[in-house]
């Protein structure tokens, strides 16, 4: 074998190097080649017996070429022989979770009534103050505010339909016909009501065959629906003034159904939690219906007493419960309408309540109840 060649390792018990001892020549093994170091100086170092090491892992991950428990030809055993490996403390280990910090509370959200109430207040001061003056001081002049919120109303109704549903109610023929139902009504009373109800009808009938015929019996029914809905309501207000209290009766009819709709407001925004229609209107609860009642009962009875001359305080007392029940379902319907043409409000007319019909919606059922007790009670004249 050339010099370059390796020797076999050495065995245990063996000099750490091949070479001449204290005792004598050289020794070499079989087939060894001639005598002398068999490594370099630089090498030998490498010969010596390395303590027992533990396994450790070596920086630069397991890529690196070598072998564990034995010793490398070059270099120390570990790339850091300083290197130790550490545990980490236990608490390091396996580190305690922190404590949950107090989140802080979120704040009360306060009720809304969902309008702005400002505008609503000042619409609905300047609308009194009309009202009033025209009911005290000319009644036809009380009577043109009522034609002129029927034709509105009739406009804010069947512009919704058309908008929504593509129903084309003809819309003429019911305003003039609206218009004259409640002067009829206050000059011929309940017969003349009818009478211009059904010319109405009929005229409404006319006007929609000047079109073509598709959809003609669903654009008909929803004029005839307009015109009982709100102007032949309407005109039991205009029979109220007929009599010759009939500004009390009308400021009666009003005055309850505002007290009855602010007592609803008023006690179910405070105490409301048990939904009165909630697939109707999620905003009405059982206990705003008792606030109605309570307050429409109170009023009726002092406006009974006070205002309706022959009027007595249980009459009152009847007259609000019947005040609070209609004004409630006319606002159950109105709702039931809105809902049905997916929309919250019929107009933006009126900042702070919505449109005309939004604030007729109570007051057009109530009309012909409040008109049926009144002759009931007191008589018609």
């Amino acid at each position: 074998m050339s010099d370059s060649s390796w020797g076999a390792p050495p065995s245990a018990g063996q000099a750490g190097y091949w070479g001449p001892t204290a005792g004598g020549p050289a020794h070499s093994a079989p087939g060894a080649g001639p005598a002398g170091p068999a490594y370099d100086a630089p090498e030998a170092q490498q010969t010596r017996p390395m303590p027992v090491v533990p396994d450790a892992p070596v920086y630069g991950g397991g890529d690196q070429d070598d072998d564990r428990g034995a010793a490398r030809l070059s270099g120390p055993l570990f790339r850091d022989e300083t290197y130790q490996a550490r545990e980490l403390p236990a608490e390091t280990q396996n580190p305690e979770p922190m404590p949950d910090v107090p989140q802080p509370a979120p704040a009360p959200q306060k009720k809304s009534a969902g309008r702005d109430l400002t505008a609503a207040i000042g619409v609905g001061v300047g609308l009194g103050v009309v009202i009033i003056a025209s009911l005290f001081i000319v009644k036809a002049v009380f009577v043109g505010v009522i034609a002129v919120a029927v034709v509105v109303g009739l406009w804010e109704l069947t512009s919704r339909l058309q908008e929504r549903k593509g129903i084309k109610a003809p819309l003429v023929p019911l305003a003039v016909g609206g218009a004259a139902m409640v002067v009829a009504g206050y000059v011929r009373g309940a017969e003349g009501a009818w009478v211009a109800m059904a010319l109405t009808a009929l005229a409404a009938l006319v006007w929609r065959m000047t079109e073509p015929p598709e959809n003609y019996l669903k654009d008909v029914t929803a004029g005839l629906f307009a015109a009982f809905y709100v102007p032949f309501l309407a005109t039991f207000v205009a029979m109220m003034l007929t009599a010759d209290d009939g500004p009390w009766r009308v400021l009666t009819f009003l005055l309850l159904t505002v007290v009855s709709d602010t007592g609803a407001y008023a006690v179910g925004w405070r105490f409301g939690k048990h939904k009165l229609a909630p697939r109707i209107s999620p905003g009405k609860t059982r206990e705003g219906l008792l606030g109605a009642v309570l307050f429409a009962m109170v009023a009726g009875a002092l406006c009974m007493q006070f205002l309706i001359e022959g009027g007595r305080w249980w009459q009152g007392l009847l007259l609000g419960l019947a005040v609070a029940a209609s004004a409630t379902l006319g606002d159950l319907g109105e709702s039931m309408i809105k809902r049905d043409l997916g929309i919250k409000d019929m107009g933006t007319l009126l900042p702070g309540h919505g449109g005309i019909m939004d604030r007729l919606d109570s007051l057009l059922p109530t009309a012909p109840v409040v008109w049926l007790l009144m002759v009931i009670f007191v008589g018609s004249a």
